[in-house]
């Protein structure tokens, strides 16, 4: 979109929003408590816009949605009538009324009464739909923000702490942690308002702390610039102040990591109870057809509906309190210009800096095509380590070629391509529509994945021990460059071969701080991101950061504990999933073999002397067995994907993580319906 068409659109949304301004003061109160609410939220959303206007909008958008509906509903409602859908009868009452007037007027009124009652009830599920979702939109930015600026709290005071070590007074520790955006996120724009406020408004600098914590929100951040205005005011330790503060945040960080998986444990159980229920309606719908009192569409809406919607909503109900850690990990290169901070912000396809000089001299244009030959050159010779750390460009080449051998298996007629066939081949059908392509695309994605994450955990996994290491090399009186150097003689891993190369950057001339950002953006990790923050921030101030790296390596530690305690107590949940998963895939087999082969068996030997006959298995109600194996193994294939992609996600908080699970879960589910079905 342009910005003239851009700018028309907002023009044209501050028009409505004029044009409703009426109704606004009608409706509601400048001075009441909803108004007041809204326009807090408003504030902590970060949202430009006054209370006043926001509601205006969503009262116009509320009446226009109302307004299309209710002509929508009262046409429906026309319609029923007019084509004999329904019928005036149908609104006849029992009571019986004396009065004949009385009578005559309601026969009169109720094809008209029934239409308008329809349109009004549209109308209102319109207008309640539109003002309703504006209204929530501020309340959802700001959950969002609160939850996002709890998580980064404990770094984000570590790091204004390493700043204080380096000798910056207030104003600079605020400026610098209002810069930090790229790795603390909302609480860096937390600051960017304070100091906005005292760059640009002249307000004192005490003052836009004060506003600052009543507008934040987050009641932890607002607690915090509360005691930090205390301090300030008082002219007392800022260093000591953020030191108690970095280690009371440590221990609230792990006391909210307990919080969490406790309710985690909770949805463990529940998620027990709602994965069993589908399988126990299937058995009750299957009695009942026996019994020929239930329809073959409630096992579908069972298998297909339910299922389906049962682990959705689980998913939803696990992503409002499972955490994933903010940010994208990379870092911004300090003092670079605009073309230099463009080539950083790149995507996959670019071919860096070069982008932003073609067309200017015809030597650009050469230089970009040799730079993308040689791209395409190192992808071509080594396509693992490219799919390593991009894995879900692997999609670009599995899926079309899970669509061919699916398409080529339909025309040369090895799949079956009528539900008809499927039901009578029901486990090769579904192994070449279903499990052929997750076969496809999820093993490549899943390999990569895992490699991928394994091999940023090799940097992560030794980087607390390392931090102590530089602190004790430091504290010797060396230099960071000289601790690094030292560090990655004496160790071994990635971590330290990644410190060899730093050491060589910088000894050809790249600054250091460029040269752990360059680290840094290679792997993307936002721990890793905030802990390199935190030293190239204070190696600008001071070489010797003894202090600033052993700040660094217990917020790393504390990380570490965190994570741990997070998987010891994640791999019990996942467990419960797994299990429950299994126990529903045997009690779907014992049923399969044990009730319906056998009544199958029954039913042929009563109905062979009266030459019962070809055709799929029927007994009790025209049940077909053929149809129901086909049916129970759509329902294990189903609760193998969800159940993966939800174990995954418990574990990692990464939807991609359970593309493992649904590999195993469904190979499994294969394996045993090789044998039952």
């Amino acid at each position: 979109m342009s910005l003239d068409s851009a700018g028309g659109l907002d023009r044209s949304v501050d028009s409505l929003g004029d044009l409703f301004y009426p109704l606004y003061q009608l409706i509601f109160d400048d001075d009441g408590d909803f108004v007041s609410e809204v326009e807090t939220k408003l504030v902590q959303a970060r949202m430009a816009t006054t209370v006043e206007l926001y509601l205006s909008r969503a009262l116009a958008v509320g009446v226009l949605l109302g307004g299309v509906l209710w002509i929508v509903g009262t046409l429906l409602g026309y319609s029923l009538f007019a084509f004999g859908i329904v019928t005036p009868e149908t609104f006849s009452t029992g009571a019986r009324i004396p009065n004949e007037t009385v009578v005559a007027i309601f026969e009169r009124l109720k094809v008209p009464l029934a239409i308008g009652i329809v349109g009004i009830l549209a109308g209102s599920i319109g207008f309640t739909t539109g003002f309703g979702t504006l209204i929530a939109i501020p309340y959802s930015k700001a959950s969002s923000r609160e939850r996002e600026i709890n998580m980064l709290l404990s770094d984000s005071i570590s790091f204004m702490y390493a700043l204080s070590v380096g000798g910056l007074n207030q104003l600079e520790i605020l400026e610098a942690m209002a810069r930090a955006d790229d790795t603390y996120g909302e609480v860096a724009r937390e600051f960017q308002s304070i100091v906005q406020e005292t760059e640009y408004f002249g307000t004192d600098y005490r003052n836009a702390i004060q506003q600052q914590a009543v507008e934040t929100p987050s009641d932890d951040l607002s607690q915090f610039l509360t005691d930090m205005l205390s301090i300030v005011n008082s002219g007392g330790n800022m260093q000591a102040f953020l030191s108690d503060k970095k280690d009371k945040h440590m221990r609230t960080a792990k006391q909210q990591q307990e919080v969490t998986l406790d309710t985690l444990e909770l949805f463990g159980e529940m998620y027990m109870t709602l994965s069993l229920f589908p399988l126990l309606l299937i058995i009750i719908l299957v009695i009942m057809s026996m019994l020929g009192e239930a329809q073959s569409f409630m096992l579908f809406a069972t298998v297909y509906g339910l299922i389906p919607i049962t682990g959705v909503m689980f998913m939803v109900l696990v992503s409002t309190v499972k955490r994933d850690e903010p940010g994208d990990g990379y870092l911004e290169t300090p003092g670079g210009n605009d073309r230099t901070q463009r080539a950083s912000n790149d995507g996959l396809f670019s071919l860096g800096l070069i982008e932003n000089y073609v067309g200017e001299f015809g030597i650009f244009d050469r230089i970009k095509f040799r730079e993308g030959t040689f791209q395409t050159k190192q992808l071509l010779q080594k396509p693992h380590l490219f799919f390593r750390n991009h894995p879900g460009f692997t999609l670009a080449l599995t899926v079309p070629a899970a669509l061919v051998l699916v398409g080529f298996a339909a025309v040369s007629g090895a799949a079956p391509t009528t539900w008809d066939g499927l039901v009578q081949a029901p486990v090769w059908g579904t192994f070449v529509w279903l499990y052929v392509p997750l076969y496809l695309t999820l093993i490549p994605l899943g390999v990569f994945h895992e490699w991928n994450v394994r091999a940023r955990a090799a940097i992560t996994g030794k980087l607390s021990d390392n931090l102590r290491k530089l602190s004790s090399a430091n504290d010797t009186g060396q230099t960071l460059l000289e601790s690094i150097q030292t560090v990655a003689d004496t160790s071994s891993g990635k971590l330290a071969d990644e410190f060899d190369v730093i050491y060589a950057k910088v000894n050809y001339g790249m600054s250091l701080r460029n040269a752990l950002i360059e680290f840094n953006n290679k792997y993307h990790v936002p721990r890793l991101a905030r802990t390199v923050k935190l030293i190239g921030k204070a190696q600008e101030a001071s070489s010797q950061i003894t202090q600033v790296l052993t700040t660094a390596a217990q917020a790393s530690e504390n990380q570490d504990d965190i994570e741990r305690e997070r998987r010891s107590r994640t791999r019990m949940q996942v467990a419960i999933i797994l299990m429950t998963y299994l126990t529903l895939l045997g009690v779907m087999a014992i049923l399969k073999t044990q009730f319906l082969d056998v009544m199958a068996g029954l039913t042929q030997q009563a109905g062979s002397g009266g030459g019962g006959g070809g055709g799929s298995s029927q007994f009790g109600g025209n049940i077909d067995t053929q149809l129901l194996s086909l049916l129970f193994f759509h329902a294990v294939t189903l609760q193998a994907i969800l159940s993966g992609i939800i174990s995954g996600y418990i574990r990692t908080a990464r939807l991609m993580s359970g593309v493992k699970f649904v590999v195993i879960l469904q190979t499994i589910a294969l394996a045993v319906w090789l044998v039952v079905g």
